[in-house]
């Protein structure tokens, strides 16, 4: 995979780091429709709560490895002899309640969908489709959290998701472009 341009202006928190610049120019605040890619992005940011994103982007491959690919169907199905596996992996975040959770919200996500059609139809009508657009100048202007991501949050909750605090739904809603964060003189803003 090329490096990304460095001549660019970009998001202050994308850095100096490769991996860091091709997620943010090539993915975050991307509007995503998938539903796996919507499960994926909720279970990396359940990870990440008390980490750096840095970390659980270095970790992605070997989450991806373990995780099913980041299918909820195959997630769900894990066991207690699967979990003793994931807290044996040193190529993730070797904690029991985050993986506890990825395998409820597996199962949690499962239900909604069958009950909503689909997750990504569940969530985009918060919005009622369209993604929010806020171009903060500074990063004093980016909430940790928001009226829209307290209340999926207190829904995803209801639902029986964890690790889905208003600030890691936050964090999720722009890294799946429903929040639209890029920053005014990033090139992404549009």
């Amino acid at each position: 995979m090329a490096a990304p341009a460095t001549d660019r202006p970009r998001c202050w928190w994308a850095g100096d780091d490769p991996l860091y610049q091709r997620y943010h120019d090539r993915e975050w605040g991307v509007p995503s429709r998938s539903d796996r890619h919507l499960f994926e992005m909720l279970l990396l940011e359940g990870a990440q709560a008390g980490l750096s994103w840095i970390t659980i982007l270095r970790k992605r491959p070997a989450y991806r490895r373990a995780f099913a690919n980041f299918d909820p169907r195959e997630v769900a199905r894990f066991d207690a002899r699967k979990v003793r596996q994931l807290l044996a992996d040193p190529g993730i975040v070797r904690n029991r309640l985050k993986v506890n959770s990825a395998i409820g919200n597996a199962r949690a996500f499962l239900e909604l969908q069958a009950q909503e059609g689909s997750f990504a139809r569940w969530l985009w009508a918060f919005v009622d489709g369209k993604p929010i657009v806020r171009r903060p100048r500074t990063r004093a202007q980016v909430p940790a959290t928001t009226p829209l991501s307290d209340a999926i949050s207190k829904e995803l909750k209801r639902r029986g998701f964890k690790f889905v605090g208003s600030t890691i739904v936050y964090a999720f809603l722009q890294a799946v472009g429903v929040v639209d964060g890029h920053r005014r003189s990033c090139w992404k803003a549009r």
